[in-house]
């Protein structure tokens, strides 16, 4: 499923956002073609339902872009309804093909911002949404090469997800009164991929609301998304 602005004001951008649609961060559009029909409830329920090997408390995930290689440690032990959402979908192929297309460069401060990609909401490849897991429960917090979830609502990450660059990013955390982000896992090997990507043009009068001036120019192709042991 995240900003673009300087620290303070990237509270101020996702707080409007809050309850009505938490993370245009998340999803805005959809796929470069049109998405084809949603399917049917009970299909997709049955997809998602389809129980995953037991995962160990460390999954390690290899996201092969245009860019580079991008390695991810997720942390099934605190987080494991997002880790396991993750995997479904990397299992399942429904990342591949998809994009990094938002690079939200904090205003002032090079280097620093985050990028975001998946599915951009595509029908066609998205799963049900799942249970929010937030910081204050998990105990994990939005630092430099923190993998999280973007989403359109408290509850309601599917397949759109966000890295941050250069953090902390305290806004990104759970706290009174603002359900923040579920970070879910960490880079450990390919943060100089992911800068490029955080540098990458972005057209200035593309995008709606928070996420305008963000969307990068030529997104940055996500060939495959795989566990690797």
């Amino acid at each position: 499923m995240s900003l673009g602005p300087a620290p303070s004001k990237i509270a101020v951008m996702i707080r409007p956002l809050g309850m009505l649609a938490v993370m245009a961060l998340a999803i805005g559009g959809c796929d470069e073609a049109p998405p084809a029909p949603a399917p049917a409830a009970a299909d997709r329920a049955s997809v998602a339902e389809a129980p995953l090997a037991p995962l160990p408390d460390v999954v390690r995930v290899r996201l092969d872009t245009e860019a580079g290689p991008i390695l991810l440690a997720l942390d099934n032990k605190r987080a494991p309804v997002t880790t396991a959402n993750f995997v479904r979908y990397a299992e399942q192929k429904r990342f591949d093909g998809t994009f990094f297309y938002r690079a939200a460069r904090t205003r002032g401060a090079d280097g620093r911002g985050f990028v975001q990609g998946g599915i951009r909401h595509s029908a066609r490849r998205s799963l049900p949404p799942i249970a929010h897991e937030p910081s204050t429960v998990t105990g994990l917090k939005h630092s430099d090469g923190t993998v999280s979830m973007a989403r359109a609502a408290p509850v309601g990450a599917m397949g759109d997800f966000f890295i941050i660059v250069g953090g902390p990013m305290p806004s990104m955390d759970a706290k009174p009164g603002s359900p923040g982000f579920a970070a879910f896992g960490r880079v450990t090997e390919g943060m100089d991929v992911v800068r490029d990507i955080l540098a990458a043009p972005t057209v200035a009068n593309a995008g709606r609301g928070p996420m305008r001036g963000q969307m990068i120019e030529k997104p940055v192709r996500i060939v495959s998304v795989r566990r690797v042991e």
